[in-house]
């Protein structure tokens, strides 16, 4: 059995995997993939990882887990999707970094189900974007209590990437950036549901919804709708015309306001950022999707 985690990062979802999952339930259900809402194995899930403490479930551990979480029978790929996976926002940012704690929580999913294949699914967010996020979220605390001492431009995501990649040797992990999901949104969500490209996805649009206004997602059916054959390429040069067009300011661009954060710091953080994609993206073990 496959057993795939969406696991985040914070701000970058908001639950619209699942959503857009459970829109093409009745599809992955006939092709024995079952996707799982968050209620459904919330409970589980807290009480296994607490008893197990990291380590391993016994076969007979993980066959009372999948009893209690799934409802078909012997589905060969589940998925789960929530950024609850890696803790609470303000604990991806410490005095060790980015994300220092993402590797051990990782590695005591995937001992939840040792005897799966096991799949991590993460979008990288700039920490110019994700450090404001943060601070964004109730009972987060001041801007001290949250970065401590460590110089935001030491939030770095190569590193990360690296401590994860170490602490689940042999699980598959599938990266990409949060800026660019709303051109590549179906591509992410056929590599986390293992759906072929000519299998009609339902609410392949959902993320350019949420940002572009009515008559932007009115011009990319119709442009779409004008296509015989809807190459990849095509379609996320429709994409790219509608967002320059009519993409919802207050949805596209993040107002930073932080203490002793200007312009250049933010720019300055960006461009770590960039040189830490580039170096994500040729990791032995990452399999990344770009536009």
């Amino acid at each position: 059995m496959q057993v795939a985690f969406h696991c985040g990062a914070h701000g970058t979802d908001l639950y619209r995997m699942v959503k857009t999952l459970m829109q093409n339930r009745d599809w992955l259900h006939s092709n024995g993939i079952e996707p799982l809402t968050p209620n459904r194995h919330r409970d589980a899930f807290n009480e296994a990882l607490g008893a197990l403490k990291g380590n391993a479930s016994t076969p007979e551990m993980e066959q009372v887990l999948l009893d209690a979480i799934l409802d078909t029978d012997n589905p060969r790929r589940i998925i789960f999707s929530t950024p609850g996976f890696l803790g609470k926002a303000e604990r991806a940012i410490s005095s060790e970094g980015l994300y220092a704690g993402a590797g051990a929580k990782m590695a005591a999913l995937a001992n939840l189900f040792p005897n799966s294949e096991v799949e991590f699914f993460l979008a990288l967010k700039n920490p110019a974007t994700l450090v404001p996020f943060v601070m964004s979220q109730d009972g987060s605390g001041t801007y001290e209590q949250v970065m401590g001492a460590i110089p935001p431009e030491q939030l770095r995501w190569a590193p990360a990437i690296r401590r994860i990649l170490k602490s689940i040797p042999g699980c598959r992990l599938v990266l990409w950036c949060h800026e660019d999901t709303s051109l590549i949104w179906p591509e992410v969500v056929r590599r986390v549901a293992t759906m072929p490209s000519d299998v009609p996805l339902k609410a392949g649009l959902q993320m350019l919804a949420d940002i572009l206004r009515p008559e932007g997602l009115d011009m990319v059916r119709e442009e779409m709708g004008k296509q015989e054959r809807l190459t990849i390429e095509t379609r996320r040069s429709i994409f790219s015309a509608a967002l320059q067009r009519h993409a919802l300011p207050d949805q596209i661009e993040i107002e930073v306001n932080l203490p002793g954060w200007d312009q250049d710091l933010i720019d300055h953080i960006s461009d770590l950022y960039d040189e830490d994609v580039a170096e994500i993206a040729t990791m032995p073990g990452v399999e990344f999707i770009t536009p």
